[in-house]
């Protein structure tokens, strides 16, 4: 089974440069979007042979999640159960047979770390209901989790100590998580190797490669027998941020 993972930043955007073509190319059995930034009927994209399900925001034009898949779900949760984290659209879950697929977009901390509090609870409040999720069946989480887990994971740690996505908070909280029986699948294979997968818009920071790795594919301690390969699409433009790709046996 192929997983893909993009937050497009956008998709309306990232429809008009190519998306139809990226999305055969890649030929994913599950392909998750996050920062769709849609509400219900305003883009019809659709493929042959997959089912599509969406969870958008409250708030139009902002964050928003999409999983297309080959394969029909036994369920599908929008959220996570919390009424002070379901209003953006950030979680959507789909329980297959042996395994549960939460696609996630991470709140961002915002500039001067102003919404740090609120991240703090978020992370919080999500470990609990994958931990939950991970009590009955394996977990493969995928998404932009807004945060770097380590200084390998961006081009300049000593300059971002203090803001979003590698203030030690946000670090903690993924050393947390991933202590509660959840692996990086991809520093795990690489766990060497200098890759990023978002680059900010500003001084050509694509150009110069200085990125952040925050886009992650995680799954629980049972499934990591089952992965044969993971990848960075760093190759793949569209969005500020590349696709990322898992595939277990």
């Amino acid at each position: 089974m192929k997983f893909i993972s993009w937050n497009v930043n956008g998709l309306r955007a990232v429809a008009g440069k190519g998306f139809a073509d990226i999305f055969a190319r890649l030929d994913a059995d599950f392909f998750c979007l996050q920062e769709t930034k849609l509400q219900a009927g305003q883009l019809d994209l659709e493929f042959l042979g997959y089912q599509s399900f969406w969870n958008y925001a409250d708030k139009k034009g902002y964050s928003g999640t999409a999983v297309y898949t080959r394969v029909a779900p036994l369920s599908v949760v929008r959220g996570i159960g919390v009424d002070e984290h379901d209003h953006e659209g950030r979680v959507l879950t789909l329980e297959l047979p042996d395994f549960y697929l939460v696609n996630v977009y991470t709140p961002n901390s915002q500039d001067g770390l102003r919404r740090l509090d609120y991240r703090m609870q978020w992370d919080e409040a999500f470990r609990n209901y994958v931990c939950a999720l991970a009590s009955r069946k394996g977990v493969v989480i995928c998404g932009d989790m807004n945060v770097a887990h380590e200084e390998i994971d961006l081009k300049n740690p000593a300059t971002n100590h203090f803001n979003a996505g590698f203030s030690d908070q946000e670090r903690a909280g993924m050393t947390a998580l991933l202590s509660a029986g959840f692996r990086d699948t991809w520093r795990d294979a690489h766990p060497g190797e200098v890759k990023y997968s978002w680059w900010s818009y500003r001084m050509a920071a694509r150009e110069r490669n200085a990125g952040w790795r925050i886009d992650y594919f995680l799954v629980s301690d049972p499934l990591v027998p089952q992965i044969l390969s993971t990848d960075i699409h760093n190759e793949i433009y569209g969005s500020d941020h590349c696709p990322v790709e898992l595939v277990l046996r």
